[in-house]
């Protein structure tokens, strides 16, 4: 019997790119969505090309209750051979310090770090009669939970307040998490950076901003997705962060690097 990875907001971008990882790695694959439908759909009839299991799952991250639909309704397919949720779905709103909208910043808070830790709460409550049983793969690997952050989180600047302080908040919770919940679970993160456009960003302005990092090139969704299974295959990690940005991290800038290029290229 195969492993399930959940991977929220697994039916584009990112998300699509760890879907197909998992597959690859001979995982099946179970696809959140909220409001891409079709994608999701398209998505597991590409992955079960693969020769693995593919499920979509629809729910919103903001409520509690969805949540645990969204939980309820995979475990129901999975069983116990659910062994990773990657929490890849994140709110992304432009904001400041000085005008923040509180229940936009709540929302925030609630889809990038509130349902992260409902699904790390479920997944140790699921496996918790099982610690040291194999589920599902040739050698025992502890299920995981792995967050997608951003190098945001280890380069602060100003933009985009709200969001920066619930990829902060997740950051901190990695190794919390690790501790509260070992030893049943992993929980381990990514760091990417900038890897395809946002928010309010042209093409032209993403293809300059993709090269502002120590390699001076684009950085690979799917190197990102290849160290999401990689941490979800090794028994012996957890409480640790990969970044992986060219590292974009140790570029410090005063703005979103978004802006800064505006300010660079502008007429």
């Amino acid at each position: 019997m195969r492993s399930w990875a959940l991977i929220t907001g697994g039916s584009v971008r990112l998300g699509r790119e760890i879907g197909f990882a998992f597959a690859r790695a001979g995982w099946n694959v179970a696809c959140h969505y909220n409001r891409s439908e079709h994608d999701a759909h398209a998505l597991c009839a590409e992955l079960q090309t693969l020769g693995v299991e593919a499920l979509a799952v629809h729910g919103d991250l903001e409520d509690e209750a969805s949540c645990q639909s969204i939980f309820d309704t995979t475990v129901g397919i999975t069983g116990s051979a659910l062994q990773c949720v990657v929490n890849n779905a994140s709110l992304f709103v432009p904001d400041e310090g000085a005008d923040f909208d509180e229940a936009q910043a709540l929302a925030q808070l609630k889809v990038n770090l509130m349902a992260p830790m409902r699904f790390g709460k479920w997944m140790a409550a699921l496996h918790a009669n099982t610690t040291g049983q194999v589920a599902s793969r040739d050698t025992h690997t502890t299920p995981s939970v792995i967050h997608v952050l951003d190098q945001k989180v280890f380069n602060l600047n100003p933009d985009y307040f709200s969001y920066t302080l619930s990829k902060l908040a997740l950051e901190r919770a990695v190794s919390l998490q690790a501790q509260s919940l070992a030893p049943t679970l992993r929980v381990n993160a990514v760091a990417p950076g900038l890897m395809y456009p946002s928010g309010p960003q042209n093409q032209d302005n993403f293809n300059h901003a993709a090269q502002i990092n120590l390699l001076r090139q684009p950085i690979k969704p799917r190197d990102v997705a290849a160290s999401v299974v990689f941490l979800a295959n090794n028994a012996s990690i957890t409480g640790t962060t990969v970044r992986v940005d060219n590292g974009q991290h140790l570029v410090p800038l005063a703005r979103d690097v978004m802006f800064v290029v505006e300010e660079l290229f502008k007429p």
